[in-house]
């Protein structure tokens, strides 16, 4: 059978409160009796309970993180950082995979309650100023991650500059059909960082004295299927584009797909640059804005364990960078 606190404390002949305190590292034990009972805790092979031992500090010693759509590799990537900063930090971690819409109230209800989670992660969806006051009320401290609320620490990447420097790659090798291919920036969920990266994308064409032309931005949902679809439509145009900007990775996946099955060789007639660098953009040869999708889920968990230990005084903000990787999937255009 195995040890309990009591066998502990009977045998170092102390209370259960004693034991209690040398397990939560309390300072009031004197060292000595801290010793005695940490032998014996050894010598007995006792292991605390978990459950008893959240409710002894008064917490759940659980950190609580929601995310859309977890078979996306971009957001599988940022939980992993997540994962990796939380490992040894002695707090467990509860995810929340939201699918759609209707559930992120639900889910956000439970993140926001005291008796369920210490501190909450939330990446890419927007917090309404409702939910802030909830989670402050409750005082669940929360960081944003991909998402922005001035009230609510948070962890962003600099998507408008990473939309110009793919636009402005492109210019600069010689393409002046430049289409642009992304989710609807208009959705359901509120993601705003494809609507950044278009506003990069904008800008650099203006910058360059080169029109928008509507019909070069295909918007579609979620996932390389529809991309795909998406980019037949636009290289099936008349004046089709010679390069295409691609919001994601995933979405660049399809454009290649698209311009195999239409015989369009890249990058001798076709430029495709995608968004994120995930780990097939890499064997796909793929130029890439690459952002820090697993240091940013490092950095947006170790600002949450801080403010665990001591709340800041106003909300933190980390604007992390993108860097360009050039390789096999772009060139100057034909002619």
């Amino acid at each position: 059978m195995a040890a309990t606190i009591r066998d502990v404390a009977r045998r170092a002949n102390v209370s259960v409160a004693t034991v209690s305190r040398v397990i939560n590292d309390s300072p009031l034990v004197s060292d000595g009796t801290r010793q005695k009972v940490l032998d014996i805790i050894t010598e007995l092979d006792y292991t605390p309970n978990p459950n008893a031992q959240r409710l002894s500090l008064g917490r759940t010693l659980t950190i609580g993180v929601i995310l859309p759509f977890l078979t996306l590799p971009s957001f599988v990537e940022r939980l992993r950082g997540v994962q990796n900063a939380l490992a040894d930090s002695g707090y467990d971690l509860i995810l929340y995979s939201v699918e759609s819409p209707q559930n992120i109230e639900n889910y956000l209800r439970k993140l926001s309650r005291r008796d369920r989670i210490d501190g909450a992660i939330i990446i890419s969806l927007q917090l309404s100023d409702a939910y802030v006051e909830r989670f402050q009320s409750s005082s669940v401290p929360a960081v944003l991650l991909d998402a922005v609320h001035p009230r609510v620490s948070r962890v962003i990447v600099d998507d408008v500059a990473g939309g110009y420097k793919a636009t402005r790659y492109l210019i600069g090798l010689g393409h002046r059909r430049i289409a642009f291919l992304s989710d609807y920036l208009e959705n359901p969920f509120k993601f705003v960082a494809m609507r950044l990266r278009y506003q990069g994308y904008r800008q650099a064409l203006a910058e360059a004295s080169l029109p928008f032309v509507p019909e070069y931005h295909g918007q579609g949902e979620l996932g390389g299927r529809e991309a795909f679809q998406k980019a037949k439509n636009l290289l099936s145009l008349e004046h089709a584009p010679t390069a295409v900007f691609a919001a994601s990775d995933t979405h660049a996946i399809g454009v290649l797909k698209a311009a195999h099955e239409l015989g369009m060789p890249v990058p001798e007639q076709l430029s495709v640059i995608g968004y994120d660098g995930i780990r097939d953009a890499e064997y796909l040869d793929l130029t890439t804005v690459q952002q820090p999708l697993f240091d940013s889920g490092v950095e947006s968990a170790n600002i949450l364990l801080a403010s665990l230990v001591e709340p800041p005084e106003s909300p933190l903000e980390m604007v992390l960078p993108t860097q360009l990787i050039i390789r096999g999937t772009t060139a100057p255009p034909p002619g």
